[in-house]
């Protein structure tokens, strides 16, 4: 099972406002989906996202696939910066020789 996060269109016509979900890939736009992240309204100015970013990041640890909208939507939010960054601090810390307390630095 291929898990997406993806948009769910709600809203009336005209007017459309989005929700921010875990589905199934197989499911159809408007059917059945795991978890809701948050909302997306395009048409509201500032306030135009609200996203639960510990959520987020949990399904994008577990495999979830964002699709395209939402990879930009997370994107604006900060979400894939913060993932990115963390990730490279603890490859660095990882890869990083701890200098002992008696060692002098080498001169060239």
């Amino acid at each position: 099972m291929s898990v997406r996060i993806r948009l769910r269109r709600t809203g009336r016509k005209k007017a459309p406002t989005y929700r921010i979900v875990v589905a199934d890939s197989r499911a159809p736009r408007e059917g059945k989906f795991i978890e809701i992240l948050g909302q997306y309204a395009p048409r509201g100015g500032e306030t135009a996202l609200n996203l639960d970013v510990a959520r987020a990041n949990y399904w994008l640890d577990n495999g979830a696939q964002p699709s395209d909208t939402v990879r930009s939507l997370l994107r604006k939010a900060g979400v894939l910066k913060t993932r990115h960054e963390t990730r490279l601090a603890a490859k660095l810390t990882a890869s990083a020789v701890p200098l002992t307390e008696g060692a002098k630095p080498a001169e060239g």
